[in-house]
């Protein structure tokens, strides 16, 4: 005990460790005399072992005294030895030499501990690629490479590209082959890189359709048992099968594939079984695939399985097992968080930013397309098994909503609502659908917007434009920023004829919603209308470039050049509708119309058969083409036309006169005759008529001549007296107007011109101002002298040049040319011309509708 030390509460346990000898403390050097004066001084160094003493051997060496040690002497330099003592001192011995100190070195040299001085290090030697093995691998990174190469240009759609670079990638590692076993190194092939090269091949051989050579390459594999875990690849040999339309196969190698799939995977198998179910469906085997889904709904339910368990049950008319399903669908999980967490919920600008960041991040992107598709697909299933739940499809929607309320799709129920109202529709059923939709007013904004939205289009539809007017301004006042409700306000205003209005709302859609195509066709329009040409051009030019093969935008685009007085771009405009719709015979008589007016009859006459021939019943089109063999003197086809024309309009007795004059023309007098008498009969008091009754009779020397001139005299005294009190008519009212007018002071002078046959040029002012076209007015072809028919119908005229028939004191073979002019109606006509609305139609069960009717009508 008495070697025991206890620690008291003075002693430090841990002093003593921070003591060091002083002689290695390097931060003393500085202070340090002696080493400073070893550092500027030879101080240090040996003295030379040569004797300085002459006759003495030894020199240098020191003394040896009894006691065997040595005494030092001074040395050459006069300067005491290392390790000496010095003024009464011992100084500690240092190292003879120390780093980075040599006797060798010159005085002036550089301190180089490092060797840096040297230079840099030679370069390394060349590897010599000349040896089989580094020709090997040298291979192996450009089969490597071509396999890169040939997946991007797949990934960028340059697959003809990616088939070359996985042949070539084919090529090279064949070679690699036989490299190696030239080199008697066989153990040391890599099949990585040949399952992967004959994978990628086979990859790009199905992306090309090139399936017998892709199933060639995956046999080649999945035969190879060298290769671990080949059987997979029998899912893509299945799929091409399937792509073949081979069904039975396909189901084979499904099969086969599933078998080779452990349980570890299940959502493979899930995926392969999928499969399985759908190419069931595809062979009418819905109680096989039915089998399939329902065990993938218990395993692993998801949306797209349950809406073709769905179509299963749908297909096979298992009411019960409907109604299961639809339960099962709506209560799959999706496996996404709820919108809230998107919402800012504190002002911590740090938490905001996150917020912000992953907010249109593609996680996010990817969480909302998959709930859109889910939506989707109820939406539909609901719209097909509704009417087939129960006995009436009213009742099937109702329950279809009572489901939906309680599930976590509980928006869906309102456009459930929405779509029962467009079966109504479908059924004809307009109260009911309309009832329907009056139940959304008092739901939320949005809802009512909707349903407001499609009451105005349906309004609209039959014309009772104030509820029209009045359900878009409830929608307006729902969502301001519902385009479709714009558009409807506009179109009630259009009907109106208050076009800057009409424009400004249609304005206001565009700025909501630059793509909707409506709003702008119906910008177009109204800037038709209102003759600002230019702006209405630049609108539909626009709306080409969204809808590049829409005829409508581009017969409007042919109409306005046309307007405009540029015909050449018409004509091309046209030329692109007939590139659409090659079968539109207004198109073709448009094209005609206009080449006629740039003088070429040729390229006129053909368009305008091509336009009788797809619809033989335009009597515009029968008339050119009619009038057209008249002035090329072959007046016996121009008859098929002029009878065709009596049929389409047999009280028209112009087209009758017609036939009767070409029968005249090309000299079948008899037949001519026979015609006029058919007329006479029909139409007793026709002056004209008569008149060339009284001439072929006498001619011909018939004995009915005088009981044709009593009958001609008595038409044409009734004529006049009928053309007399029409005059003393006209005369009487213009009278009793001027009186009217400057006896009240104040009142406007009302303008007498609508007693009198218009202008041509008051006809032109009249069609641009008013949207739709007046009637044309027709000019029976007679003769020189005589006048218009009494039955010819007002507002109606000939569209070409006509020959006229002999007059009645010249012989038959005789003609005076004569033109008769007519003005041109587009041969749309107000159907172009009508605004579209901004409501939707109806769409089919395979459609998938969200809310409103579907897509836009477009002007019939």
């Amino acid at each position: 005990m008495e070697n025991v030390h206890l620690a008291v509460e003075e002693d430090d346990l841990y002093s003593g460790y921070n003591d060091y000898n002083p002689t290695f403390d390097s931060e003393e050097l500085e202070n340090d005399v002696g080493f400073q004066q070893a550092v500027r001084t030879s101080h240090g160094r040996r003295p030379p072992m040569t004797a300085k003493f002459p006759g003495t051997a030894i020199g240098g060496r020191p003394l040896v005294s009894s006691f065997g040690s040595r005494i030092p002497m001074a040395s050459s330099m006069g300067r005491p030895m290392t390790g000496a003592v010095q003024d009464g001192a011992a100084r500690p011995m240092t190292a003879v030499r120390a780093a980075g100190y040599s006797s060798s070195l010159m005085r002036g040299s550089t301190f180089d501990p490092l060797g840096q001085s040297k230079g840099p290090a030679p370069p390394l030697e060349a590897k010599n690629e000349d040896t089989a093995e580094e020709k090997i691998k040298i291979l192996e990174k450009k089969v490597n490479d071509l396999i890169e190469e040939s997946c991007i240009a797949q990934s960028i759609g340059a697959l003809q590209l990616a088939l070359e670079k996985a042949k070539e990638a084919g090529r090279k590692e064949r070679a690699l082959i036989r490299q190696r076993e030239a080199s008697g190194n066989t153990e040391h092939i890599n099949l990585d890189l040949t399952y992967s090269v004959l994978l990628n091949l086979a990859n790009q051989y199905a992306n090309n359709e090139m399936y017998p050579e892709a199933l060639n390459s995956y046999h080649v594999i999945v035969k190879n048992k060298m290769f671990t875990n080949a059987g997979r690849l029998k899912v893509n040999m299945a799929n091409i099968y399937f792509k073949q339309k081979n069904y039975p196969k396909a189901i084979k190698f499904y099969r086969m594939a599933l078998d080779q799939i452990s349980n570890n995977h299940k959502e493979l198998r899930i995926k392969i079984m999928q499969n399985i179910g759908v190419v069931f469906v595809r062979l009418g085997q819905y109680s096989d695939a039915i089998t399939s889904f329902e065990h993938i709904m218990a395993e692993s339910p998801n949306i797209k399985t349950g809406f073709n368990l769905i179509l299963c049950y749908y297909a096979i008319g298992d009411r019960e097992r409907m109604k299961k399903a639809f339960q099962k669908l709506i209560s799959v999980p999706l496996g996404i968080d709820d919108e809230d967490k998107y919402i800012p919920a504190s002002d911590d600008p740090s938490s905001n930013m996150v917020i912000e960041a992953i907010k249109n991040d593609k996680l996010h992107q990817m969480e909302r397309d998959l709930k859109v598709l889910a939506e989707k697909y109820i939406m539909t299933a609901a719209k097909l098994i509704a009417p087939a739940i129960e006995t009436s499809f009213a009742s099937g929607f109702d329950w279809c909503v009572d489901m939906v309320k309680c599930s976590q799709y509980v928006e869906l129920a309102n456009d459930l609502e929405i779509n029962k109202a467009i079966t109504y529709l479908r059924q004809k059923d307009f109260n009911q659908a309309v009832e329907t939709l009056k139940t959304f007013e008092k739901k939320d904004s949005r809802v009512k917007s909707a349903a407001a939205t499609n009451l105005s289009f349906l309004y609209f539809l039959e014309k009772d434009y104030d509820q029209a007017d009045r359900y878009a301004d409830l929608a307006m006042n729902a969502d301001r920023y519902n385009p479709a409700a714009l558009i409807n306000k506009g179109n009630t205003v259009f009907v109106k004829k208050d076009y800057e209005k009409a424009a400004e709302f249609y304005k206001e859609a565009l700025r909501n919603d630059s793509s909707c195509t409506e709003a702008l066709y119906n910008l177009g329009l109204s800037y038709k209308i209102m003759n600002r040409l230019e702006e209405g051009l630049d609108c539909f030019l626009k709306l080409h470039s969204i809808l590049r093969n829409s005829a409508e935008v581009m017969y409007q685009l042919a109409h306005l050049y046309e307007q405009l007085g540029d015909p050449q771009q018409a004509i091309e405009w046209l030329m692109q509708v007939i590139g659409v719709t090659p079968t539109d015979p207004h198109v073709l008589a448009k094209l005609g119309k206009l080449h006629d007016d740039e003088g070429d009859k040729s390229q006129a006459f053909q368009y305008y058969s091509e336009s009788f021939r797809y619809f033989p019943s335009n009597i515009d089109v029968i008339e050119w083409l009619g009038a057209y063999y008249i002035e090329t003197q072959f007046c016996e086809k121009a008859i098929q036309y002029f009878e065709r024309a009596t049929l389409i309009q047999p009280n028209f007795v112009k087209w009758q006169l017609i036939v009767a004059s070409c029968y005249r023309r090309s000299g079948n007098y008899q037949k001519a005759l026979e015609t006029y008498k058919e007329i006479h009969r029909r139409f007793p008091e026709n002056v004209e008529c008569l008149r060339f009754l009284v001439r072929l009779s006498t001619d011909m020397g018939l004995k009915e001549v005088q009981e044709y001139a009593t009958k001609l005299k008595k038409a044409e005294k009734m004529k006049e007296i009928r053309e007399q009190r029409v005059k003393s008519g006209r005369e009487n009212s213009a009278r009793g107007r001027r009186e009217g007018s400057t006896g009240s002071a104040g009142e406007s002078i009302i303008s007498t011109s609508v007693l009198t046959s218009p202008k041509k040029s008051d006809v032109t002012e009249n069609a641009k101002a008013e949207p739709q076209p007046e009637p044309k007015q027709f000019s029976p072809l007679l003769d020189s002298d005589s006048g218009h028919s009494s039955s010819s119908s007002k507002g109606e005229r000939l569209s070409a040049k006509m020959r006229s028939l002999p007059g009645s004191n010249e012989p038959y073979e005789a003609s005076n040319p004569k033109e008769l002019d007519a003005s041109y109606v587009d041969p749309l006509g107000p159907q172009m011309d009508r605004p579209k609305t901004g409501a939707k139609k109806p769409v089919d069960d395979d459609d998938f509708a969200d809310e409103d009717l579907g897509d836009d009508l477009l002007p019939e």
